[in-house]
């Protein structure tokens, strides 16, 4: 049935731009018919009453890094360990719907163990379960007792690491995580230790390409990162320029080059920030601050990933890592639309999600006024849909309430994983 959605404003994040009084068809296909000014409706639509709402209608939003399997609460590592698949699976399912009440219409899980973000995927597919659009990407890979080893990704050496792409790939994964460095949630891992090495890197990523995917890279520590981006990867994860020694460094050169191989990165920016934020804090948000700053004068293109799930960053909170990113240097508009066409072209969904054009998957959200005034009207939608299908968004915690951690360092900003 085709069915009409009209508000005050509707932001096309085409070159169209924003259309005051602007409406949206949908089609039983649940793909967008054709988006314009209310007046200009065209006449095959004038018999059907549009559903109309006070604020502006969007496109879905995207978290390019989330992980579905880990519960936001004071310990979600200690949690997967804890539990079975059947477990994880009840929690993932929970997640996913917890990302479609906050408008995220598309995500990308960045780490799951036997491959349950696949079931997951499958699952909102058939409309079984209410999710986002899932992107799989199975276990991370990592050496053996190397960072997330417990998600079950390890892999030693070349020959390892392109076997176990391989196998993502037999098991329907559509994309691949590498972890380049070490991190913060892993005990006898360190942020500024590489993992791989730039040749390993080359072949792993060479094979995801060979099948279709587009690889990932966990990025902390500056080795990490060039290897990463030398080894041809698509984007990068976190990239905070951690130094060998632990210190918070930079590298212009490198920055130069992340941004000449068109290399896409998410600073996994979450409430976390967002509390910092709130609470005058420096050091490490300015440090932050400086990336943001020194990547966007390169050009290099900012993607928006929450690492949802990690240490007090629950799924629903994912408005807060945009509010975060803003108040870190971003335009608002630039914010906008990294959280939506940019990071759906970072998964090669150009043209597919990321705005409202006709042929496009319907996913669009409503929320009162107009977020290029004020980001936070993003926080609570009152309207998602989701492949053409209406979602009512379940309740969640206020931002306000939830609590904090009193880390200053990079875990603080939602690094720690």
């Amino acid at each position: 049935m085709t069915t009409i959605y009209s508000a005050d404003r509707v932001r096309t994040h085409t070159d169209t731009g924003t259309i005051g009084d602007g409406s949206v068809v949908v089609n039983d296909e649940g793909l967008i018919e054709w988006v314009g000014p209310t007046a200009d409706l065209p006449a095959t639509f004038k018999d059907i009453a549009p559903t109309r709402f006070d604020g502006t209608l969007m496109p879905g939003l995207v978290d390019t890094h989330v992980h579905l399997g880990f519960d936001g609460g004071p310990n979600p590592v200690q949690r997967m360990m804890s539990e079975t698949d059947s477990d994880q699976l009840v929690l993932m399912l929970r997640s996913a719907r917890e990302l479609l009440s906050a408008g995220v219409t598309t995500a990308r899980d960045l780490g799951a163990r036997s491959y349950l973000d696949v079931v997951v995927r499958d699952a909102i597919l058939r409309g079984d379960a209410r999710g986002p659009r899932l992107i799989a990407s199975g276990a991370p890979l990592t050496p053996t007792g190397g960072h997330c080893w417990f998600m079950g990704g390890e892999a030693d050496g070349a020959y390892e690491l392109r076997k176990a792409v391989r196998r993502h790939h037999e098991h329907g994964a559509d994309s691949i995580k590498i972890m380049s460095t070490g991190g913060f949630m892993t005990k006898g891992s360190a942020p500024w230790f590489a993992q791989y090495s730039e040749e390993e890197l080359a072949l792993a990523v060479s094979d995801a390409h060979r099948l279709g995917k587009r690889a990932v890279a966990h990025a902390h520590g500056i080795e990490g990162i060039r290897n990463a981006v030398r080894g041809g990867i698509d984007a990068l994860e976190h990239c905070t320029f951690v130094a060998s020694d632990g210190s918070m460094g930079f590298d212009a050169a490198l920055a130069d080059e992340i941004a000449a191989r068109g290399v896409y990165v998410s600073l996994t920016l979450n409430v976390r920030a967002w509390q910092m934020l709130k609470a005058g804090a420096g050091g490490f948000v300015d440090h932050v601050a400086m990336i943001v700053q020194e990547l966007r004068a390169r050009g290099v293109r900012i993607v928006t990933g929450t690492d949802a799930g990690i240490d007090l960053a629950p799924h629903f909170a994912y408005a807060a890592g945009l509010e975060a990113l803003a108040a870190l240097g971003m335009p608002v508009e630039d914010v906008l639309h990294a959280a939506t066409v940019v990071s759906a072209e970072s998964f090669g969904l150009a043209g597919q999600i990321g705005a409202l054009r006709p042929g496009a998957f319907a996913d669009f959200i409503g929320v009162t006024g107009d977020p290029a005034a004020d980001l936070t009207c993003l926080r609570r939608p009152f309207l998602v849909v989701a492949s053409g299908t209406r979602f009512v968004p379940d309740p969640y915690p206020e931002l306000e309430s939830l609590a904090t951690n009193a880390s200053a360092g990079p875990g603080s900003l939602g690094h720690e994983h």
